[in-house]
C-alpha cells in the first residue's frame, strides 16, 4: 500500500476535526523550505534564482519546527534547494518526528550516501527521491549525466536499509506516454513504496521556457499513460481522485491553503509555485491572502497548472465528501476514454504581475538581525 495505514487514519482524523469544527481553510501538507540553495541547476526550475545573499541563508531548526507546529498540518514535506546541504537536517527531522509529523524529505539524491547514516528509519519518515524518468531524461531535467544512475543506487541503499522511500516525478512536454509507462513499470521493480507525479509548474523564472505542459496536454498524456498502465501493479504516493483529475475527469479548482509555504523569506504568498510577497505568520497567510484573486480562471499565471501541491488537497477533500467515487476509480483505474469534464474558463483572468525583484529587494534590503528575527535563518551551510 502506497500510504500506510497508520498514515491515513492521522491524516484522515485530523480532516475531520476540521469539518466537525467547520474550519473553512486548513493545512494538510506543510511545504518547508529551510533553503534555497541546491547542488543541482535543473533548467526546468524556478527555486533557485536567488543572489547568494539569500542563497546562503539557512532557517534554523527552531524556526522549521515552529513553522510546522504554527499551521498544524499533519505532513511536512522538506524541499528548497536540497534539503541535505542543511547542517541540521538531521535535528530537523528527529524533533518534527517527536512532534508525531510525517516528514517527506525531498532531495535528488547526491548526498544521501554520505549523510544516510545521520538518519534512523522510521514509519514518519520517507525520502522521496527526485527522479524524471529513465536515465536519457532524467538527466536531461538535471542538465548533468550520472544522475540517473546515483540516484538509483541511492534508492536501493535507503531502501535496503529499511527507509520509506518514493520517487518523486515530474513531466514535461515532448515525453512519450511509452516512455512514462516504462519509467513507472521500471520504479515498480526497483520497490519504491510509490510515485509521486505531476506535470511540471512553468516557473517564470525557470531557465527553459520551452518544455511545460499546457492543460490539454497534460490530460491526455495522461490519459495515454493510464491507459498503457492498465492491469499494472503501478503505485502512486496520491489520491485516486488527483490522479483522475490528471486524466481529464474532475474539474477541480485548486485549494492553495492546503499546502502552504514556509522558507526563509517567511509565508510565502499564495503557494509553494507562485512568490508573490510573504508575511511573518501562519494566522497572517490564511487571513489576509486575497485567495480569490489565484488558481486556474482566476490568475495568468496559474492558468496551465495541475501541479499535485495545488490540487492533491481539492482532491483528498472530494474524497472524503465522495467516498464511493474515489473508490471506484482507486479499484478500476482513471477513465481514459470518452469526453474530458468541462475545462475552467480562462476569459476573466487577471494578467500576470511580477513581484520577483520587489520581493527580492525587501528581502535584502532587511538588516541582518532583522532577517533572523523575521525568519528564523542563519547562515550555516
Amino acid at each position: 500500500m502506497p500510504v500506510p495505514v497508520r498514515q491515513q487514519v492521522r491524516v484522515g482524523a485530523y480532516i475531520m476535526k476540521q469539518r466537525l469544527t467547520r474550519r473553512e481553510r486548513y493545512p494538510l501538507v506543510l511545504m518547508l523550505e529551510p533553503l534555497f540553495r541546491c547542488n543541482l541547476a535543473c533548467p526546468g526550475c524556478g527555486k533557485i534564482d536567488y543572489p547568494d545573499p539569500i542563497l546562503n541563508q539557512r532557517l534554523s531548526a527552531d524556526a522549521c519546527v515552529e513553522a510546522a507546529r504554527e499551521c498544524g498540518a499533519p505532513i511536512v514535506s522538506i524541499a528548497g534547494g536540497e534539503p541535505l546541504l542543511h547542517r541540521e537536517m538531521t535535528e530537523i527531522v528527529q524533533r518534527m518526528i517527536a512532534d508525531k509529523r510525517f516528514i517527506y524529505l525531498c532531495t535528488n539524491a547526491l548526498l544521501l550516501e554520505k549523510k544516510i547514516d545521520q538518519f534512523t528509519p522510521s514509519p514518519y519518515l520517507t525520502f522521496s527521491i527526485h527522479l524524471d524518468g529513465l536515465e536519457e531524461e532524467h538527466d536531461r531535467a538535471v542538465d548533468q549525466e550520472g544522475v540517473f544512475d546515483r540516484a538509483v543506487k541511492a534508492i536501493k541503499m535507503v531502501r535496503d536499509r529499511g527507509f520509506r522511500v518514493n520517487v518523486n516525478t515530474t513531466l514535461f512536454d515532448g515525453v512519450s506516454a511509452p516512455k512514462v509507462a516504462e519509467f513507472l513499470d521500471f520504479a515498480t521493480e526497483l520497490g519504491v513504496e510509490g510515485v509521486t507525479i505531476s506535470p511540471g509548474y512553468s516557473y517564470e523564472r525557470a531557465p527553459d521556457q520551452e518544455h511545460f505542459l499546457k492543460r490539454r496536454g497534460a490530460k491526455e498524456l495522461f490519459r495515454e499513460v493510464f491507459r498503457l498502465g492498465q492491469g499494472k501493479k503501478w503505485r502512486f504516493s496520491q489520491s485516486s481522485l488527483f490522479l483522475d483529475f490528471l486524466a481529464g475527469n474532475q474539474s477541480y479548482q485548486c485549494t492553495p491553503w492546503g499546502n502552504p509555504t514556509r522558507n526563509v523569506f517567511g509565508w510565502q504568498r499564495p503557494c509553494y509555485l507562485l512568490n508573490e510577497g510573504y508575511v511573518s505568520t501562519f494566522a497572517e497567510l490564511m487571513e489576509e491572502t486575497e485567495w480569490e484573486k489565484y488558481g486556474t480562471g482566476n490568475y495568468e499565471k496559474c492558468a496551465d497548472c495541475m501541479v499535485h501541491c495545488g490540487y492533491e488537497a481539492t482532491a483528498v477533500n472530494d474524497t472524503v465528501r465522495h467516498p464511493l467515487k474515489a473508490a471506484r476509480v482507486a479499484l478500476f483505474g482513471p477513465k481514459t476514454e470518452g469526453p474530458m469534464a468541462p475545462e475552467i474558463e480562462l476569459d476573466r483572468q487577471r494578467p500576470a504581475e511580477y513581484p520577483f525583484e520587489a520581493v527580492v529587494a525587501e528581502a535584502l534590503g532587511q538588516s541582518a538581525e532583522g532577517q533572523e528575527r523575521r525568519s528564523g535563518s542563519s547562515n550555516a551551510a
